[in-house]
């Protein structure tokens, strides 16, 4: 990918990479990220982003990644490829963390491979390997000191140092008792010189101590003496010691020697750590912004939801302010956004922040959008932000800029994203809008995709003429003149110049002669344009009301569709219900009529006739209805019973709280939900015998009403 170092300062990317940096837990990591560039192919940009998005997303897990941290060794592996050298033990102790380090991520990673898949390839192809570990513990303890069985002759060696101290230790003591029953010493006895254990003579005395003079006090009054039988065994101390470096400096080449042929996988160690350090950087990074993944568009398009400017994000999550998202959206239907109104309304953040992100996922780096945002790669990004005089080549902000015009018009293409602020400034307005509008259709003309900020009418009139161009302003308060941060497509915007001059105290009869000297036409214009941003606003708060009435509307529509439902069921259930009882009181009364006709006629064969006659006719009236109709359940019966019942009893209750009836036998009475009328033949506590003619049915009193007393 093509970018520019202006493009990088225009945009503030190393500041960003300075952030992510901060991160890293290694110096060689730090490094690396400072040196980030942009990626052009589709396939390494989403497997950098895979990999810091699957590094981020454990910092919310239980499967935390175990720590990464270590000394880089470089010098170490130079002297590897260096015949005859030898690594010192500190490097031995950097090349053991580091194999334990890399053992471990790598064991890790095999076991969470399900959770990081992208992060357990990246490590695949190093090979988990014990044996650099087990040979440097086998010679260098954890404190770096070399082990006693390092080899048979140290052993040995160290084994008669131990002895020569011992007799030190003794032949110093004696010497010490002995000097110390006379009058030699000073109170002291004595002290340590050049790491040696000496007697503390008075300087009177020192001829009468046998024993070589080491050194004396800075009075002159102390000299102090080595006893001769210990200078002895001190001399033969320090043949062990040289021997004891000796064999030292043998067992570290030795060790060197062994670790020569790793010089390629040591190299691999540090190569992936590094990276690892960088992903990890991102990673966190990305969690302290709320970074994502977007998705990567095979479309030439651009459609960020929700996003945000990450280096104004982090100033003010430091310094507890609120930060605006944006929604940007270019693409081939409209790939040239025209953004125009007043200054300090967020023109510059919106088209920085397109920059910015574009740079930032190109590079592998996660983004604070919404992760439904879509971004195209494009082979390169040019822009031109900012007062960019040139102090070194004396050239006026102007010249400069015209500068960078002739290089973006030599090299503009369908690949090619442009982010310019403030187009076409810098000379006389007419002159240099008129310089703009030919700059611009030159851009369109080559395909390519870009965002321009603007004060310039005809600008606006350009974008608002062609077809894959659009206007586009950021909101503002046209009452309080502040800015509300939203980016809105479809319109210019107005400068409010005038305007924001009256808001700042600037007195009515100097606007009105500013006025006077503009264009009359302009001056409308940018009437036009403030006069339909107002509408809008006006329109947006309308649609809200609207929507608002129209979500209500609908709640309400769908309570009283639930409720209508449910009575629709409950009368439809007390129709079954009332045909059924129809029914069976009217085959209760052919049966009555039956007895009857026999207590009468005593004709027992013409009642068993009858009666099956009856049984007859209705069961083929069932099957008929069950062939056209599904038959009524007796479980579904009893439940509408139960159900009528509940009702039945509520209205009674709700009847008897207004007034409290007594029922006494005679009274003529009926159901509150039938028709059928009986009299009461009897009365027992809450329950009464009701006679209705062709049969008796015992009910309780809270279930019937009064029709007319006895």
């Amino acid at each position: 990918m093509n970018i520019l170092n202006k493009t990088t300062l225009d945009l503030e990317f190393q500041t960003l990479l300075e952030q992510i940096s901060s991160f890293a837990v290694t110096s060689i990591g730090k490094e690396e990220i400072l040196s980030i560039s942009t990626i052009n192919k589709k396939d390494e940009i989403e497997y950098q982003l895979n990999l810091v998005s699957e590094y981020t997303s454990s910092f919310d897990n239980e499967n935390k990644i175990p720590n990464h941290y270590f000394n880089e060794f470089l010098k170490e592996i130079k002297l590897l490829k260096i015949e005859n050298s030898t690594i010192e033990v500190e490097g031995f102790r950097k090349i053991y963390n580091t194999n334990y380090t890399v053992n471990k991520l790598i064991k890790f990673f095999k076991k969470f491979k399900r959770y990081y898949p992208v992060l357990y390839n990246m490590s695949n192809h190093i090979e988990f390997d014990e044996k650099p570990k087990k040979k440097i513990s086998s010679v260098i303890d954890n404190y770096g000191n070399i082990l006693n069985n390092a080899s048979e002759k140290l052993f040995s060696v160290r084994k008669e140092i131990g002895i020569v101290k011992s007799k030190i230790g003794k032949t110093f003591q004696d010497a010490l008792k002995y000097y110390n029953s006379t009058d030699y010493l000073d109170d002291i006895k004595e002290s340590f010189v050049d790491n040696r254990r000496v007697l503390a003579v008075k300087s009177s005395h020192r001829r009468k101590v046998n024993g070589t003079i080491i050194g004396s006090s800075k009075t002159g009054s102390i000299v102090y003496v080595a006893p001769e039988e210990t200078m002895k065994y001190s001399l033969e101390l320090n043949n062990l010691e040289f021997e004891e470096k000796e064999e030292i400096k043998k067992i570290l080449k030795e060790l060197t020697d062994f670790f020569r042929p790793y010089c390629s996988v040591f190299k691999d160690y540090i190569k992936y750590l590094t990276n690892l350090d960088s992903v990890y950087s991102r990673a966190k990074h990305a969690f302290s912004i709320n970074a994502v993944k977007p998705n990567v568009s095979e479309k030439r398009e651009i459609q960020l939801y929700g996003a945000y400017h990450p280096l104004l994000l982090k100033h003010n999550q430091d310094n507890d302010l609120s930060t605006f998202p944006q929604d940007i959206l270019i693409k081939d239907e409209m790939r040239i956004l025209v953004i125009s109104g007043p200054n300090a309304g967020g023109k510059s953040i919106t088209l920085k922040t397109m920059g910015l992100l574009q740079i930032m996922f190109q590079s592998g780096i996660l983004i604070p959008t919404h992760p439904k945002s879509k971004i195209f790669i494009f082979d390169q990004i040019l822009t031109d932000i900012g007062d960019n005089q040139s102090i070194e080549n004396q050239l006026s902000t102007y010249s400069y800029r015209l500068k960078n015009m002739k290089y973006f018009l030599e090299n503009c293409n369908k690949n090619t994203l442009f982010l310019i602020d403030e187009f076409g400034t810098g000379s006389d307005p007419e002159l240099g809008g008129a310089l703009a509008e030919v700059f611009l259709k030159e851009f369109y003309d080559s395909g390519a995709f870009g965002i321009i900020t603007t004060h310039y009418s005809n600008l606006k009139v350009m974008a608002s003429e062609l077809d894959f161009m659009d206007n586009a302003n950021m909101q503002f308060d046209s009452e309080t003149f502040e800015p509300l941060f939203k980016l809105i497509t479809g319109e210019a915007g107005s400068s409010y110049t005038f305007e924001v001059a009256g808001k700042n105290g600037i007195e009515n009869f100097l606007i009105d002669k500013a006025k006077e000297k503009v264009d009359l036409d302009k001056v409308r214009f940018e009437g036009v344009i403030s006069k339909l941003q107002k509408e809008r606003i006006k329109n947006s708060e309308e649609l809200r009301e609207l929507k608002r009435l129209q979500s209500g509307a609908r709640i309400k529509k769908g309570e009283n569709e639930l409720l209508n439902e449910k009575l629709t069921n409950k009368l439809s259930k007390y129709n079954l219900l009332y045909e059924h009882e129809k029914k069976t009181i009217n085959i209760g009364n052919k049966f009555t009529t039956l007895v009857d006709s026999y207590h009468k006629h005593g004709k027992k064969r013409r009642l068993i006739s009858e009666m099956f006659n009856i049984i007859e006719i209705e069961k083929k009236k069932k099957e008929k209805k069950k062939s056209n109709k599904k038959n009524i359940t007796a479980k579904e019966i009893l439940k509408i019973k139960d159900e009528s019942k509940k009702d039945i009893l509520k209205i009674k209750n709700k009847k008897r709280l207004k007034k409290k009836i007594k029922f006494s036998v005679g009274d003529t009475v009926k159901i509150p939900t039938g028709k059928s009328e009986g009299i009461i033949d009897s009365i027992k506590k809450d329950k009464a015998i009701v006679n209705y003619g062709n049969f008796k049915t015992q009910i309780s009193l809270t279930e019937i009403e009064l029709v007319k007393s006895k």
